[in-house]
């Protein structure tokens, strides 16, 4: 049986940066979707359940899965044509993983050249079942990476149609402002949580913020490890953000979700759930404002030491 979920709590909509894509403020990640053993239908029913909250921009990766997330995903879409008007699709190439699927893979590398980002697209539209992305990152850096080279493949597959958007994830300061003058870059999808705060004092936010480029976040939650009885450094976290959560008589991953989203750099952060409950309660963390006072006593717990 669904959940029964707040009938008044739906997710606002973000742009992120101007002329770039609208998103969802809460982005659905589906990295994970493999493991949720999901038959077609339930998969649709989740679609239906994230669109009722608001939540319609869904992640994905080529890689995702074994190559396998796009494909089910894809099902969904087949079974449920109408769906695809309703969301924005987001995906990412630039990795090829050894797999079956893939023989020819004969090490795991990185693959920036135009024909690897062309083709890894064209597959995604394949297996997404559609006739567009709205959003396609480079997946990691590439150290063989031709900045020209790439903005002249997001360039094609825009001119194409195939592409509306592009973006990076996980590119420090210096390599998003550089491939950004030659091609505009939507977003850099980042790590960033309580237990992984390095975009706050390496310039990655105050860049985009700078730029006026709202960054994407993976792993708010830190990937589950908040929630780790053997990480020592999680519990105190766990303790702070739990004594905010009971004052404000919020959910614990609500107050998550807020501390990142209270940053001036206008971040979207991405789920990794199938758990419609647990979606619902990132969305309830952009239904209010920490004070700067808790924020800071969540930055504290993080970092185990006061602000100098």
């Amino acid at each position: 049986m669904s959940p029964t979920l707040p009938a008044d709590l739906r997710c606002p909509r973000t742009l992120t940066r101007e002329g770039g894509p609208t998103l969802s403020r809460i982005v659905a990640g589906m990295w994970r979707m493999t493991e949720w053993a999901m038959p077609v239908a339930a998969r649709v029913e989740f679609i239906e359940q994230c669109i009722a909250l608001g939540v319609t921009s869904f992640d994905h990766a080529d890689i995702y899965g074994d190559y396998g997330v796009e494909m089910l995903f894809g099902e969904a879409l087949r079974a449920q044509p109408s769906l695809r008007a309703r969301i924005e699709l987001v995906s990412k190439c630039g990795i090829r993983l050894m797999s079956a699927k893939h023989p020819g893979h004969t090490i795991q590398h990185y693959d920036t050249d135009a024909a690897h980002i062309i083709a890894s697209a064209e597959e995604s539209l394949r297996r997404l079942h559609t006739d567009h992305l709205d959003l396609l990152l480079i997946h990691r850096p590439d150290p063989l990476m031709n900045f020209d080279e790439i903005a002249e493949a997001f360039t094609r597959l825009q001119t194409a149609g195939k592409v509306r958007h592009v973006g990076v994830s996980n590119f420090t300061r210096h390599q998003f402002e550089s491939l950004n003058r030659r091609v505009a870059l939507s977003t850099n999808q980042v790590e960033f949580s309580p237990l992984v705060t390095t975009p706050l004092f390496d310039e990655t936010f105050d860049g985009l913020q700078d730029l006026g480029i709202a960054p994407m976040v993976w792993s708010p939650l830190g990937g589950g490890r908040l929630f780790d009885p053997a990480n020592e450094r999680a519990a105190v976290l766990r303790q702070t953000i739990q004594g905010i959560a009971e004052r404000l008589n919020q959910p614990f991953a609500s107050v998550v979700f807020a501390w990142i989203m209270r940053l001036p750099s206008r971040p979207i952060p991405l789920t990794g759930t199938g758990r419609i409950a647990a979606i619902a309660d990132a969305v309830a963390g952009t239904t209010f404002t920490l004070s700067r006072e808790d924020w800071f006593q969540i930055l504290r717990a993080a970092r185990g030491h006061e602000v100098a």
